[in-house]
C-alpha cells in the first residue's frame, strides 16, 4: 500500500555532509512515524532517527548533534540531513514508515541507499 523511495546517498569524505530524502506514495495513514535506519556490513539494522506525524523526534546517541530529521507532510517526504560524517556512518540507509494497527505497529521499508564515508 505504501511505497518508499530513498535518494541522496553517495560517497563523501569524513567531515562532509549529505542529505537523504524519502518520498512516500500510496495509502498513507495520517498518524504515523517515519524514520531512518541503517545497516553496516556484519551488523544489525539500527534506528538512526525517527519523526512522528505530531513532530516527536528520536535520535540514536551516535548521531545526536550531527544529524537532523525533518518531514514535509504536504510532500509525504522525510529528510535526513547528515553533517560531520564519520567513517563509522558508512552503511545502507533505509527509510521506514509505521502506523498502528490495534496493539501492533506495521512497517513498510524503502529499498535503501548507500552512504560511504571515506578519504
Amino acid at each position: 500500500q505504501v511505497q518508499l523511495v530513498e535518494s541522496g546517498g553517495g560517497l563523501v569524505q569524513p567531515g562532509g555532509s549529505l542529505r537523504l530524502s524519502c518520498a512516500a506514495s500510496g495509502i498513507i495513514f495520517s498518524i504515523n512515524v517515519m524514520g531512518w535506519y541503517r545497516q553496516a556490513p556484519g551488523k544489525q539494522r539500527e534506528l538512526v532517527a525517527s519523526i512522528s506525524s505530531a513532530g516527536l523526534i528520536n535520535y540514536a546517541d551516535s548521531v545526536k548533534g550531527r544529524f537532523t530529521i525533518s518531514r514535509d507532510n504536504a510532500k509525504n517526504t522525510v529528510y535526513l540531513q547528515m553533517n560531520s560524517l564519520k567513517p563509522e556512518d558508512t552503511a545502507v540507509y533505509y527509510c521506514n514508515v509505521a502506523h498502528r494497527d490495534g496493539d501492533i505497529w506495521r512497517d513498510c521499508w524503502g529499498q535503501g541507499t548507500q552512504v560511504t564515508v571515506s578519504s
